[in-house]
């Protein structure tokens, strides 16, 4: 076996290169006045390629402009904040020419300084390295007073551990005190900044200034560093030391986990060790988010109480180890792990915790109170929406790790069914396709469990999903597996649903006449089971059917009733079916400005909800509207706006209803190439999907074709 060669990731940090102390580092003056001793300057040069932190700078320089005295700089280990100190404290040379002052005040090691050293350190900085000292705290208190007294002069005390190391040095009036920490804490006076990751351009200029042959990979390397200036400093020195290596190659390798916490292990290290053995589990806990979260899922996944969890994330917010990320409102916030220290984390976490199953089972009970809300309606709906877009990614991190576990007990295969039981939320944000990789793994654990009513409904969904992609023949297959296990279990709700889903299969297939058979009689379980929400959908499903019979003031009767039951019951999403429904009714009657009005109405409601799908279809049906009042520039635009939203959500047979019909538009203002090859793109997807409107557009290209 050939030995691979090892890449040393050699810690370029400014925070390390400055991890001294500098009490050892006081140049020997010789014996005699204080006088004759120069001012100390002992603030470290900046590092030259520091770059960016325009804006944190001039924060930082207005905060003494306005008489700041104390000013705290706190964020994580790495984060930069010895750097930007630097650099301010080199700006405000001229503010206090009688010296500037550095100590490392050691926050991050077991030994922290000591008040009384540091102040001894200031102390001889003025006087003299053999100066004698009192040996008592008040008199070098007192000592350290009197010799600042009537001076201006600037300290930086960097890496500071706590407050009660930091207050026995603040200075008397006229000088000023630079305090960094990764630990936050309250001080009499201080004026404290919170510093973040550099942001994505700045993080791409810093690798370029360091190893320019980063090129046009410097995007992608910052995103894999985080944007964290300890990392980015570690990677880029990394290749520039090492030019035999590829860009690509080195990006490759910090694709793995432990690659990526080479480039901050240390400095996350030394953070880590301050916290007792049970912060440290806790911490590691945490990994498991992928995002941010909020305390209710802390409290899951900690498995402690709420205020316990509160009470450890507020500790490890002290330390930056997690940020809080106040909402809008000031109520309930959430936190998040920035995603390096989320790696360093996970290393540390004992490979027997039980976390991820705590995970996943938290959020698919999340998904399910979001689903639910969402069907209430009303106020419900929306904040239904919140809950799920909030905790998106926490979600898909379960529903996959149930994925990936269902075979190994009922439970996790119980989990994973449950993710998949939300079509009403999970419609509106989930591609059909990706919907159809939730629902099949979701139905194979439904079998393995042997639960009927979840197996009924995976399969009803599938025919949805199916549906929506245009594969109609596919969908009726799922659509009649699934009748059978209702009818046979007396699930007469998932019967309805699946005899109105039969019904818009024959009614997309060209079929009106067989798809009211279906419609009826799912509308006759509705009633009989008192689903309200049931019985305006298949209202509404009759009135598009008899809108295709031709049967037009039927068909508006219909979506009235429809649309009564919907506001009714706040369905917002039914609503705007409703009010889109008669928008086509009205429209074929050739009262196109009437369209217009309910088009708008639903269009409205889509934005609302976030339901794409509906917003591409009503902006298509703008465009037809506005292409009957001969305004075809004007539904051209609404065309296009639909086309690419029926792309994105991988609507074929939207797709191919917005490419014929911009291609008449096209027709009518005389661009008939253009209007040859959207129509020929739109038949070859109707061909596929055996629409009804095949001949249609066959007709067309043959006429203009002549």
């Amino acid at each position: 076996m050939t030995n691979k060669p090892s890449f040393d990731l050699k810690d370029q940090s400014v925070e390390t290169q400055t991890n001294i102390d500098h009490a050892d580092q006081v140049i020997v003056q010789p014996l005699g006045s204080a006088s004759a001793l120069p001012l100390p300057q002992q603030i470290p040069s900046p590092p030259l390629d520091f770059t960016g932190r325009e804006e944190e700078i001039k924060s930082l320089l207005d905060q003494f402009d306005q008489g700041a005295t104390i000013t705290g700089l706190r964020g994580l280990g790495g984060i930069g904040k010895t750097a930007l100190a630097m650099v301010v404290s080199h700006h405000l040379k001229e503010r206090f020419p009688d010296g500037q002052i550095y100590l490392n005040m050691l926050g991050t090691s077991k030994i922290p300084l000591k008040p009384e050293d540091a102040m001894a350190h200031i102390i001889r900085s003025y006087r003299g390295v053999d100066v004698p000292l009192p040996e008592d705290l008040n008199g070098l208190s007192g000592l350290y007073y009197s010799i600042l007294s009537g001076k201006k002069a600037l300290i930086l005390l960097d890496n500071a551990a706590s407050r009660e190391q930091v207050e026995p040095l603040m200075p008397p009036a006229g000088s000023a005190v630079f305090i960094t920490s990764r630990n936050k804490f309250a001080l009499p006076g201080l004026k404290e900044k919170d510093l973040d990751v550099l942001p994505l351009e700045d993080a791409k200029k810093l690798l370029l200034e360091i190893a320019g042959r980063i090129g046009g990979h410097a995007e992608d390397l910052a995103k894999l560093c985080g944007c964290l200036p300890l990392a980015l400093r570690n990677a880029a020195y990394a290749l520039k030391e090492k030019p035999i290596i590829s860009v690509t190659d080195y990006m490759k390798r910090l694709g793995g986990a432990r690659k990526r916490l080479e480039l901050v292990e240390a400095s996350f290290t030394s953070s880590y060790e301050l916290l007792t053995r049970e912060l440290q589990r806790l911490w590691c806990l945490l990994s498991v988010f992928p995002a941010d979260f909020d305390l209710a899922g802390a409290s899951a996944v900690l498995e402690i109480e709420k205020e316990l969890a509160e009470e450890a994330l507020s500790e490890l917010m002290k330390w930056s180890l997690v940020d809080y990320l106040p909402s809008d409102s000031g109520d309930g916030g959430r936190y998040r792990l920035h995603d390096l220290a989320r790696v360093f984390a996970a290393s540390r976490l004992d490979a027997r915790a039980t976390v991820p199953h705590r995970q996943a089972r938290y959020y698919q009970e999340l998904l399910k109170e979001a689903n639910d809300l969402l069907l209430q309606g009303g106020d419900n709906f929306s904040r239904g929406l919140d809950l799920f877009d909030s905790d998106w990614m926490n979600i898909q991190v379960g529903q996959s790790w149930a994925e990936t576990n269902a075979a190994s007990n009922s439970e996790n295969a119980k989990i994973c069914s449950n993710f998949a039981l939300a079509w009403e939320i999970l419609s509106l944000r989930l591609h059909p396709r990706k919907y159809v990789e939730w629902l099949n793994p979701a139905l194979a654990a439904a079998r393995q469990i042997e639960d009927k009513k979840s197996e009924g409904i995976h399969l009803l969904d599938l025919g949805i999903a199916h549906s929506d992609l245009g594969e109609y023949r596919e969908a009726i297959k799922f659509y009649e597996m699934a009748l059978k296990i209702d009818c046979g279990i007396g699930n007469r709700r998932g019967e309805g649903k699946i005899l109105n889903g039969l019904g818009i299969a024959y009614s997309d297939l060209g079929e009106p006449k067989k798809a009211i058979e279906y419609y009826e009689q799912a509308l006759k379980i509705s009633r009989e089971i008192g689903d309200r929400r049931g019985e305006g959908i298949r209202l509404g499903n009759l009135g598009i059917a008899y809108s295709d019979l031709g049967e037009i003031r039927k068909a508006i009767d219909y979506h009235d009733q429809a649309l009564a039951i919907s506001r009714e019951i706040g369905d917002r999403r039914g609503e705007g079916n409703a009010l889109g429904s008669l928008g086509l009714a009205y429209a074929t009657l050739g009262d196109a400005r009437k369209a217009i009005e309910y088009y708008e109405q639903a269009l409205t409601i889509a934005r609302e909800m976030g339901d794409r799908r509906s917003k591409g279809v009503w902006q298509g049906n703008l465009g037809n509207a506005y292409a009957d009042l001969g305004d075809a520039r004007q539904a051209i635009e609404y065309y296009e706006q639909a086309l690419k939203i029926s792309r994105e959500i991988g609507d074929r047979r939207g797709e191919g209803n917005h490419l014929f019909n911009m291609s008449l538009s096209l027709e009518k203002l005389g661009q008939r190439e253009k209007a040859i090859d959207l129509a020929k793109s739109a038949l070859e997807i109707f061909e596929q999907m055996e629409s009804p409107h095949v001949e249609t557009v066959r007709k067309a290209l043959a006429e203009w074709k002549g």
